[in-house]
């Protein structure tokens, strides 16, 4: 099977141009922050009634879901593939390995950063903090890391 050719931006443009409130999570988050990761995934937390929005935007891209809408809701995560891999989370809150709070998608999303990228296209993330709260919902040895990275851009609470 030949590779499609996914252009990335215009998978961005995309998802922006949705309306769909959607956070880039992961270390694809990481790879736009400049930390020095590697991923060819690509993982989404979106708001739970915007499943139907996002994967209209990433139908283009030839990006099939592997649960419908109602599933992706009461199983709170989906996929999007071809050759391309997109993780979807879709749960409301989630929670943290260890001891701690649920991290909350509504709370992520009203305290979201935007990188800009080329052409005008916007990507929205968690901001630091929030990031490494998605990091400590699986806590496996690289998120460890990424954490850390994470932590030397710039300390909690700054």
């Amino acid at each position: 099977m030949a590779a499609s050719a996914f252009d990335e931006i215009e998978f961005f443009r995309a998802i922006q141009a949705s309306g769909a409130r959607a956070l880039l999570i992961g270390r694809r988050a990481l790879v736009l922050l400049g930390l020095p990761v590697l991923t060819a995934d690509c993982g989404f937390w979106i708001g739970i009634d915007d499943i139907a929005r996002f994967n209209a935007a990433c139908q283009p891209f030839g990006l099939v879901p592997t649960r419908t809408p109602e599933e992706a809701r009461r199983a709170g995560r989906y996929v999007l593939e071809n050759d391309e891999h997109v993780d979807v989370l879709v749960a409301r809150s989630v929670p943290v390995v260890g001891q701690g709070p649920a991290v909350a998608f509504d709370a992520l999303w009203a305290a979201r950063c935007t990188i800009g990228l080329r052409d005008g296209v916007v990507v929205s993330t968690p901001s630091i903090d929030g990031l490494i709260l998605t990091k400590q919902i699986a806590a496996r040895p690289n998120d460890l890391e990424d954490i850390r990275l994470l932590k030397a851009l710039g300390a909690p609470g700054d």
